[in-house]
């Protein structure tokens, strides 16, 4: 796993806590520190955390072993 696959596992476990979070108590985090989510900066999280998500597929098709 390359660098580039680390930090967007990173990003997408912190947008699956995220959805846990909204899911289980109303309550969005990444919303909630970065001001609202109609702020840019929450908009940017949220947009990296997608892009993330995306890449994360190819690992459905690698090898880990």
């Amino acid at each position: 796993m390359n660098t580039l696959q680390k930090l967007c596992l990173g990003l997408t476990i912190v947008g699956a806590l995220n959805w846990g979070l909204v899911g289980l108590f109303q309550f969005d985090l990444v919303a909630s520190i970065f001001g609202g989510t109609e702020e840019i900066l929450t908009r940017v999280i949220y947009t990296l955390v997608g892009i993330a998500g995306i890449i994360n597929i190819g690992l459905l098709f690698q090898d880990l072993d």
